[in-house]
């Protein structure tokens, strides 16, 4: 009986330790097996929860392009045919300055020339407005239709004013004598009604 015991002792200590031997053997192997699941699946599954936009997904963040700028054009600051306007304002400048030229020629080289008739006739009826001459030595465009023109004013063949300044205005196809320019002039000659318009 005491043998039999011994034995059946022996025989459970044996079973224990194979059974744990056992469980220890599949614990270590598991480890190896999910480690290598999770990284052959585990992008997979993340591949499925970005395509499935599941709620462990984060949504796209949502993204603005602002147009770009039209490209503007420079503000042009000067006529097209520069070499032919600068001609035309020295040309009609001289001759609106010409004693021997008529009045009515006078008034197509003066802005809003018919409505100017009154100052004009003052202008060119005073003694020393009618004796002065003109000669345009610069012109800056301010404008494609305005001009700043600098020139000598002669009285009598003699030079009293060497860099007067004036605009010139293009109107109606014309670059003309600015309404500013001779009324200035008109006051500069004593005239303190000249007329409608300064």
């Amino acid at each position: 009986m005491l043998g039999n015991r011994r034995g059946t002792r022996h025989g459970h200590r044996r079973r224990r330790r194979y059974g744990t031997g056992t469980a220890a053997g599949r614990r270590g192997r598991g480890t190896p097996l999910a480690l290598a699941a999770a990284l052959v699946l585990g992008p997979a599954l993340a591949a499925c929860g970005d395509d499935s936009g599941g709620a462990d997904s984060s949504p796209p963040t949502p993204t603005s392009q602002r147009p770009s700028p039209s490209s503007q054009q420079p503000t042009a600051t000067a006529p097209a045919d520069r070499a032919a306007a600068e001609k035309q304002i020295k040309s009609n400048w001289k001759k609106f300055f010409d004693p021997a030229v008529p009045l009515k020629e006078k008034a197509d080289v003066l802005q809003d020339g018919a409505k100017m008739s009154k100052v004009l006739e003052s202008f060119n009826g005073d003694k020393r407005g009618g004796q002065v001459q003109a000669e345009v030595t610069k012109i800056t465009f301010t404008s494609p239709t305005e001009a700043d023109v600098t020139y000598s004013l002669a009285l009598k063949g003699a030079t009293v004013l060497p860099d007067a300044t004036g605009t010139s205005v293009e109107q109606d196809g014309i670059w003309k004598v600015s309404v500013t320019t001779l009324c200035a002039l008109v006051q500069l000659s004593g005239n303190a009604s000249p007329g409608p318009g300064c």
